[in-house]
């Protein structure tokens, strides 16, 4: 499982720790006490032909959805021969700064997780 750390000026803001799942990518956001602050959990199928990929953003008992990180669609020529994306983050205003940090780290983990090719690829 992949684990994410999050750090701004030398301390830890959190962790983006990736739970074990059969059918949907699912990470739990942790504060740097390593406590479960909210969970995202992704669609079935991460590859989409002409729309978006949405993650969901849900709050720790994953009862409510606070937020989503979505994964653009930006046209077939730059989807089939760039590994250029476009992703979007919604989330509340009030939501602590390290929080967003950790969303923000968690997009980029996502991105290198289902969205990026290698060479071979």
């Amino acid at each position: 499982m992949n684990r994410l750390e999050v750090t701004a000026s030398g301390s830890t803001l959190g962790y983006v720790v990736q739970e074990w799942s059969i059918f949907v990518p699912k990470y739990e956001v942790q504060n740097a006490a390593g406590e479960c602050v909210l969970r995202i959990e992704g669609p079935f199928c991460t590859w989409s032909m002409c729309g978006d990929v949405e993650f969901k953003v849900l709050s720790h008992d994953r009862k409510t959805q606070v937020g989503k990180i979505t994964k653009q669609w930006t046209g077939f020529v730059q989807e089939m021969f760039t590994d250029a994306d476009h992703f979007g983050i919604t989330f509340p205003m009030d939501l602590e700064i390290s929080i967003k940090a950790l969303l923000l780290g968690a997009c980029f983990l996502i991105d290198f997780m289902f969205f990026e090719k290698s060479n071979n690829e």
